[in-house]
């Protein structure tokens, strides 16, 4: 299940990470030792590696590279990372180092709970494109934190661009502000 943040139903969909384990690995070594990876060289000089819990995808490259994507929680990714290193260790992959791991993207969905009016916020709102006859959602570019937001009528968003998920937090309310700012979203009571 998505993590669920706060009261405005905002809930992450995807975390993706790197890591990096600061050694070469054999992929042709690592995909006949460890039954369901792909790898097929001629498509992707690396190897997927899919978990079904944590439910992800990584991709492992042979400078020991990796890509984690899939996760529902920075905390997620770090146990598919792990996961999947103690299955190497176990097919008899040495693995000599700790490996570095860093969010380089998080995704997450919220509702306002509210319709949004997207052609008065784009009047509006700096820092914001709308263009109905390209792509349905407004785009919201934010500096602090430094994210984007995709707006949508329906008073639904999509928060890409974060780092960890405080960003997230900051940026949902910011954009709530500045809506209400603007008398284009309706004040609590």
């Amino acid at each position: 299940m998505a993590e669920k943040r706060r009261d405005m139903q905002i809930r992450v969909q995807n975390v993706v990470a790197s890591a990096t384990l600061d050694q070469d690995i054999n992929l042709i070594t690592l995909a006949s030792a460890i039954e369901g990876v792909e790898y097929e060289p001629e498509q992707f000089p690396g190897v997927v590696y899919r978990l079904k819990e944590p439910k992800t995808a990584t991709l492992i490259f042979g400078s020991g590279k990796m890509v984690c994507t899939g996760a529902k929680s920075p905390e997620k990714t770090k146990e598919a990372i792990y996961k999947i290193i103690e299955n190497l260790k176990a097919a008899d992959i040495e693995i000599r180092n700790k490996p570095k791991i860093q969010v380089q993207n998080i995704v997450a969905t919220a509702n306002l709970g509210v319709p949004l009016n997207l052609n008065a916020i784009a009047l509006g709102l700096p820092n914001s494109e709308y263009e109905p006859e390209q792509f349905p959602g407004l785009i919201y570019r934010l500096d602090k934190p430094k994210v984007v937001l995709l707006l949508f009528g329906s008073g639904k968003i999509v928060c890409t661009g974060a780092k960890q998920l405080s960003d997230i937090d900051k940026a949902v309310e910011r954009v709530v502000e500045d809506l209400k700012k603007l008398g284009l979203m309706e004040e609590e009571e």
